[in-house]
């Protein structure tokens, strides 16, 4: 029996956040990467943005930080980002990067950053409520503020 290269990989957990305060406006996103006991914080910001594009940039830059292909679970409260990765995005490849309307897809250069991003991983996508309690969502919520803040 062949065992499964990819229960070799490394796992990672992720937490991902991003905001706008408005929406459109100034943003931040952060991410929260933990290897067993070893984490890593991630955090940007934007003058001029929306909600949706730090939600992506969080996840983008967070996998981009792997050196090594992994497994990982990537926690969002994003159901943006959860749904269009895991549901819309073969979609919207399949028609040349359109949507339902036969518009271009929102935000379509970080959708396909993200897509490129999360090719050498085996990525289980999962939603978590925001602003529920979850301690390391509740954290990457104030880390993603925090830069937004940073601003000025």
């Amino acid at each position: 029996m062949a065992s499964d290269p990819a229960a070799d990989r490394p796992l990672v957990e992720i937490w991902t956040d991003g905001g706008c305060k408005p929406n459109p406006g100034p943003g931040g996103w952060a991410a929260i990467l933990r290897f067993g006991e070893v984490e890593k914080e991630l955090t940007g910001s934007d003058l001029a943005t929306t909600n949706n594009r730090m939600e992506l940039i969080a996840a983008c830059a967070a996998l981009e930080a792997l050196k090594r292909p992994c497994r990982v679970v990537l926690h969002t409260d994003s159901e943006y980002v959860r749904n269009g990765i895991s549901r819309w995005i073969n979609g919207w490849v399949r028609n040349n990067w359109r949507n339902a309307a036969k518009d271009p897809v929102a935000n379509m250069e970080l959708w396909q950053r993200l897509l490129a991003a999360a090719k050498p991983h085996e990525v289980d996508w999962r939603w978590v409520r925001g602003h529920a309690g979850d301690p390391m969502n509740e954290r990457a919520d104030r880390l993603a503020t925090a830069a937004r803040l940073s601003l000025g």
